[in-house]
């Protein structure tokens, strides 16, 4: 940050680092052992299309790659009432890893191609017995997780967001900030 940049108050964003996805993986187990929350498969990466062809191609071409590979989960694009695209990947719920590579390298893809300022959050959602489900959310500019847990329209959970964010304080970097702990309303998987 330049001496212009501090006087006109302005600041750098915060890198994200991907390589927080591959925590998931074991917070899944933490949660899945303290509060009986098991992976449901899908994951989804929420970005705002930029117009034009050259976005696109970007995102046909990663869609296409994922869904050539014999390996590689089912994966489809949606849009939510909000206007935002959802790239949602299917898996085993099982294949916690699996996912969250898939969701790195969607992340990736549009990062290289230019369009990481579209990046919004990447979900891994959750689901228990009694139907309670929660996601955990990686918001792409702060570089940190938190949990969102819907619980019927436009009510959410927050005990569950709580007692998840106790749990996986220890194993992902939680945000702070519960300003940041934005509603999904419609997210895929919740």
């Amino acid at each position: 940050m330049g001496l212009w940049d501090v006087i006109t108050g302005r600041t750098r964003p915060k890198a994200a680092n991907l390589d927080s996805l591959f925590l998931v993986p074991s917070a899944a187990i933490t949660l899945q052992t303290a509060l009986g929350l098991r992976p449901t498969g899908e994951g989804a990466v929420c970005y705002r299309a930029a117009a034009g062809a050259a976005f696109q191609q970007t995102q046909d071409d990663f869609v296409a790659l994922l869904n050539d590979d014999p390996a590689a989960p089912d994966v489809t694009v949606a849009r939510d009432d909000f206007g935002f695209t959802w790239l949602v990947a299917h898996r085993d719920p099982d294949d916690t890893s699996g996912l969250c590579t898939d969701l790195h390298a969607v992340n990736t893809s549009l990062e290289a191609q230019g369009f990481g300022s579209g990046l919004l959050c990447s979900l891994v959602p959750f689901a228990d017995a009694a139907g309670r489900r929660v996601g955990l959310v990686y918001l792409y500019k702060q570089g940190t997780f938190y949990p969102f847990a819907p619980r019927g329209p436009q009510q959410r959970d927050n005990l569950l967001e709580i007692q998840v964010r106790d749990q996986l304080a220890g194993e992902l970097p939680v945000e702070q900030e519960l300003s940041r702990w934005l509603a999904l309303w419609g997210a895929p998987g919740l």
